[in-house]
């Protein structure tokens, strides 16, 4: 039986930045992946097929729309090549999995595939796919075994025309209308690929406005721009029943009074959210507990009831983000090296990779009002600089909460071109604790869409925005 210091359940984003930092720290280390690639969903039907598909649509988007206004004409009609758009992006997708595969190598992490059990807190069965069934011990367990798309109960999802964001990553056709129920990250984003690609889009939110976990005022932004790009929005819906008939599907919902409303497309995106995926794990013969909720119970360390069992990302607490496993993976394994590593929840930034992207860290507006800090707001729009109109990437701004006493940042927003690769900027800033004036007063390069950042300091400290 081999044995290891470590093994790690799971091989996503969050398992195999653990592994890899597990094994620079000297550990004996191995993985256990179900799938027969490594990356888990981020890589294999998450945020990087996402990205890519949003990436090709925007061009296809720009090319239509927006090229002739630069003074490029294109002879003949722009057309769709769904097949080779998403060929594209499984090319990607194989890329970055194989990229994943060198690292193990590299850093020589046993990678063992199969579905990783436990039969006792220090042994762990791994099921191959040949039916065989094979036994390692480990000292340390990290359990990262991720999440999986959530569903209401009454919908049957049957991957053809009622589907989850896994099957709309490699659709045959263009929806001709596609209802997509769920206005939150995932459903906003493929939204968008189809609408850019010629589907008719409509979205249906239980909550009174879409991306509800975010500032208000992004939300009102990005459904605003989503708008002009002719999406439709149905809020406050409460969908009670999906049925398929033939090649279209038939939606079902009550409004904020209650009336019934019927909406029918050909393809329905079920984007509820997800649920942690411990199925199979075995985590009672381990010890492991796991809440109401189908998460893994950790304490502060990560630690779960058994104490010498980790837990990280999706499948436990908090945002299930990619880059939130990384961070509690690198946290645990240094941990386990006796360092003292630091993780601030509050500063994980999150992000909506629509175009015009959206990103924030830190406190919301309503947070700062329901719990009664005295906060000051400086806000800067994006169509106020160089940048952005030499672009065409007017929509959106850069919105600063301070606390009203001693100036600190206390949440960053924004909506505008780049955002995602700004929010960098605020997250930076706000683990030094720096004021609205420390970030005003920090030279940023012209002309830049970053400069929005500037200007949204200098409105918070004072009102001393130049530009607007």
């Amino acid at each position: 039986m081999s044995s290891y210091d470590v093994a790690v359940i799971g091989s996503g984003p969050g398992g195999y930045v653990a592994a890899i930092r597990c094994a620079q720290l000297g550990m004996k280390t191995a993985i256990i992946e179900k799938y027969s690639t490594l990356g888990g969903t981020c890589l294999n039907v998450g945020c990087i097929p996402s990205k890519a598909l949003l990436d090709s649509s925007h061009h296809y988007e720009d090319a239509v729309k927006h090229f002739e206004e630069h003074g490029i004409e294109i002879p003949g009609e722009v057309k769709v090549n769904l097949e080779k758009m998403i060929g594209r992006k499984q090319a990607v997708v194989d890329q970055t999995t194989k990229g994943i595969e060198f690292l193990m190598g590299k850093n020589k992490i046993d990678v063992f595939e199969g579905s990783g059990s436990f039969k006792d807190a220090t042994h762990i069965n791994i099921a191959k796919a040949d039916g065989k069934m094979e036994t390692i011990e480990a000292k340390n367990t990290i359990i990262a075994t991720g999440s999986k798309p959530s569903t209401l109960p009454f919908i049957k999802i049957d991957k053809e025309r009622i589907i989850t964001s896994t099957e709309a990553l490699k659709l045959k056709e263009i929806p001709k209308h596609m209802i997509v129920i769920g206005g939150g990250v995932i459903g906003l984003e493929l939204g968008q690929v189809y609408k850019r690609l010629g589907s008719d889009v409509t979205v249906i939110e239980y909550m009174d406005r879409i991306i509800p976990g975010m500032d208000a005022a992004l939300s009102k932004e990005l459904m605003k721009v989503m708008k002009k790009q002719k999406a439709k929005f149905h809020l406050s819906h409460k969908v009670k029943s999906v049925e398929r008939v033939g090649d279209e599907v038939i939606v079902k919902a009550d409004d904020k009074k209650g009336n019934e409303v019927e909406f029918k497309g050909d393809y329905c995106l079920v984007s509820v959210g997800r649920r942690p995926y411990t199925d199979g794990l075995n985590a009672e013969a381990a010890g492991v507990k796991l809440n109401d909720r189908g998460q893994v119970e950790v304490n502060e360390h990560l630690q779960t009831t058994a104490s010498n069992i980790y837990a990280i990302g999706d499948v436990i607490r908090g945002a299930m983000l990619a880059h939130k496993a990384e961070e509690e993976g690198v946290v645990v394994a240094e941990q386990l090296a006796g360092q003292k590593p630091h993780i601030d929840y509050n500063l994980i930034p999150g992000v909506v990779y629509t175009w015009p992207e959206v990103a924030a860290v830190g406190k919301t507006e309503e947070e700062l009002k329901e719990a009664g800090v005295a906060y000051k707001v400086g806000q800067f729009p994006m169509r106020a600089l160089g940048r952005a109109r030499a672009s065409m990437d007017i929509d959106g701004f850069v919105k600063i909460l301070a606390d009203a006493n001693t100036d600190e940042v206390l949440g960053v927003h924004m909506i505008g071109a780049r955002c995602a690769d700004l929010i960098t900027e605020a997250v930076t800033a706000m683990e030094f604790r720096a004021s609205a004036e420390d970030m005003a007063r920090m030279s940023h390069a012209h002309p830049t869409y970053a400069e929005a950042v500037k200007e949204a300091a200098l409105a918070a400290t004072e009102d001393r925005a130049l530009h607007v």
